[in-house]
């Protein structure tokens, strides 16, 4: 009934139930296609039908008596209900009556032992919770019809506030336990925390005085190494400066060692590439070329004349034969001479291992009178004749040129060799200083080796001291600052311990008030508080001697920020508040004064709390935002009827698809976010 936005509805209803069928429900054209389908039906029948337009739609109505199930689910309670049954008979002609009344004792008691069953309880604990739901229950149901009496205000009691009360109480509890638990588990370490800070105290004391002797003796021994290592800097440091003046003695001998090895080495620069070149000159030449030489009949002058060069260079000394111009007299001639040299097969490697350092300075001598001067003695111009002999011409100025620049460098050598025997024993002289500054030198560091040691030592003894000293201080801090403490932290963490065990009939009373009592005025609620509390007590069930829902599930600061908001400071309003977060249903507040619609809007001001009513044209939308992205909603100023499409959110219709809760709101499946919170309030007293 609670989906009947229209009468129309029930009238449509009345009509499908007496007779089938809703006047003019279908047009023209699917009429005709209705007749047509039922043509075929009659066709098909065994039974004969008339196939009349109106005897077909009959057919068409008797199918749709026989197949059409309507199952209506109305409440009694008001006067709608009367006023249909008045108006539409059907309602009761034509539909079997199925009455639900209020859930049996044994019901109540089979629906609380399936939930409470799964929870961890002690032993025969189960059933004295399971006596004291139905308690709850019956004397909800009692106090109603009292409430009804008394203040004209009903208070319905249905199977949805017994679930309510178990579920709020299954989940409650494990809560409760868990924040209890986890309190009362500090309390406990810093009360072991005490104790062994009292332990310690002794310990560090001990270790102070074991350390100050330790740390006196350690500075000693280093105050007397800083003296020897001063001591043994001063000696380090004069052998430092008699080292460095014999290394600048000797730095003064190598430098004068170097010069004159770099002079003998520019003049030798010199020499050495004419005698490569006429080295290399001589590997070109073949025993070929050598035996073309040797078999010129009449050589030219220049071929001649290299050969004469190369005998003399040699040593041989030359034939005398009378001259050839005539002149009568006897000439020197090397041709002969040179045949038989020309003739050595070992020739050119004698040329090859020539000792160039030891010429004889007559041989010398005759090569720079008789052909350094003659223009036909160059390479050049001896090529033209025989290019084995501008091989052997090469050779010979290059053996002038390198005996010319040995002549100078010899003498210059001999001075190389002076300097470098003074500056072996100038560095002798040094590596021997070396030495001693070295021995000395690595007593020092041994000894800064040492002094370091002994002063990390040192540091570490003070560090350790120090950091004693202040674990000392913090210690005897904690204990007198926290002395006094400890007694009220003992006392605290007896008393959560006994809540611990209060915690079962504490919170079922506590899910008990936020299931049934939030319609009930202070008086019927205290009244109701009080005689569960005795009851609980005399069941056996642990629970606090005066039961108090702030104590069991308020938080202080909690309660302190609700008063900021709006809240009054009177218990029945705490109380209100607190039923209003723990409960699993969406609380609808009776608010003729406007201060829980204040206490809302203050409260959820910084989540983006959203403000509806029910003639709000945007309102589904804003609903549906809010429920996608988990903000809050407050429904504002609802009448005696509520739109039907709000049931899914009011239900909590919400189902998991793959691994998503979701919720259908009219056409649309929303994804339905946990943080979404949904408020209603009203101005109509109850």
């Amino acid at each position: 009934d609670n989906q009947i936005r229209d009468e129309a509805f029930v009238e449509d209803i009345n009509m499908i139930l007496n007779t089938g069928d809703v006047p003019n429900l279908y047009a023209s054209d699917e009429k005709a296609d209705i007749l047509e389908k039922m043509m075929n039906v009659a066709r098909d029948s065994a039974k004969k039908t008339d196939t009349t337009p109106l005897a077909l739609y009959n057919l068409f109505l008797e199918r749709i008596k026989a197949s059409l199930h309507i199952v209506l689910a109305m409440s009694p309670i008001g006067d709608a209900f009367r006023n249909r049954l008045r108006m539409f008979p059907s309602i009761i002609n034509c539909c079997t009556i199925d009455w639900f009344t209020a859930w049996p004792e044994d019901a109540l008691e089979r629906v609380a032992h399936n939930f409470l069953g799964k929870m961890e309880m002690k032993e025969g604990m189960l059933e004295k919770c399971v006596q004291i739901c139905k308690e709850f229950h019956s004397s909800v149901q009692n106090n109603s019809v009292e409430f009804y009496n008394k203040l004209k205000r009903r208070n319905y009691v249905t199977p949805t506030s017994y679930l309510e009360l178990i579920l709020t109480f299954q989940n409650l509890h494990q809560i409760k336990v868990d924040q209890i638990t986890a309190l009362r588990l500090r309390y406990e370490v810093g009360l072991e925390k005490l104790d062994f800070a009292a332990g310690q105290v002794k310990l560090m004391q001990d270790q102070l005085q074991n350390l100050q002797p330790q740390l006196v003796a350690t500075s000693e021994i280093t105050e007397k190494l800083m003296v020897k290592i001063e001591q043994d800097t001063v000696t380090v440091e004069a052998k430092k400066e008699i080292v460095g003046a014999d290394e600048a003695l000797a730095n003064e001998a190598a430098a004068a060692a170097q010069a004159i090895k770099d002079d003998c080495e520019s003049d030798l620069a010199e020499a050495i590439p004419a005698l490569e070149a006429a080295v290399t000159a001589l590997n070109t030449l073949k025993p070929a070329d050598i035996t073309v030489v040797k078999s010129m009949k009449n050589p030219p002058y220049g071929v001649k004349l290299v050969m004469e060069a190369v005998c003399v260079m040699k040593g041989i000394k030359p034939e005398r034969k009378p001259d050839p111009k005539g002149s009568g007299k006897m000439v020197e001639d090397f041709w002969g001479p040179s045949l038989k040299l020309l003739g050595d097969l070992k020739f050119l490697d004698s040329l090859k291992a020539y000792d160039k350092d030891n010429i004889n300075p007559a041989i010398m001598k005759r090569i720079r009178q008789r052909f350094m001067n003659d223009r036909d003695f160059t390479p050049n111009v001896v090529k033209m004749s025989s290019n084995a002999c501008e091989g052997l011409c090469r050779w010979v100025l290059a053996m002038e040129v390198y005996d010319r620049v040995i002549k100078i460098v010899g003498p210059k050598k001999e001075k190389l060799a002076e300097a470098e025997a003074e500056l072996g024993l100038q560095m002798d002289k040094l590596n021997e200083k070396r030495g001693q500054l070295q021995e000395v030198t690595d007593k020092l560091q041994a000894l800064n080796d040492e002094f370091a040691a002994k002063t990390k030592e040192k540091k570490e003894l003070e560090d350790a001291i120090d950091l004693c000293s202040q674990k000392l201080d913090r210690a005897e801090k904690l204990i007198g600052g926290l002395g006094g403490e400890k007694a009220r932290w003992s006392e605290t963490a007896r008393q959560l311990k006994e809540t611990l065990e209060n915690a079962i009939g504490d919170v079922l009373l506590s899910s008990g008030v936020v299931a049934y009592l939030g319609a009930f005025t202070v008086d019927f609620r205290n009244k109701l508080i009080a005689s569960w509390n005795e009851l609980c007590y005399n069941l056996g069930i642990p629970c606090s001697k005066q039961f108090s829902m702030t104590t069991t599930l308020g938080e202080p600061v909690l309660i302190r920020s609700w008063n900021i908001d709006g809240l009054p400071v009177d218990t029945y309003s705490i109380e209100n508040a607190i039923i209003v977060t723990n409960a699993r249903r969406w609380p609808l507040m009776v608010d003729p004064q406007g201060q829980a619609n204040k206490w809302i809007k203050n409260m959820e001001r910084n989540n983006r709390l959203s403000i509806i009513k029910l003639t709000d044209s945007n309102y589904l939308r804003v609903l549906e935002f809010a429920i996608e992205h988990g903000l809050p909603v407050m429904l504002e100023n609802i009448l005696e009827e509520i739109d039907a499409v709000l049931e899914p959110i009011l239900m909590k219709n919400v189902f998991k698809q793959g691994g998503i809760n979701y919720l259908k709101l009219g056409d649309n499946l929303l994804e339905w976010h946990k943080d979404f919170r949904f408020y209603i309030t009203t101005r109509l007293r109850t």
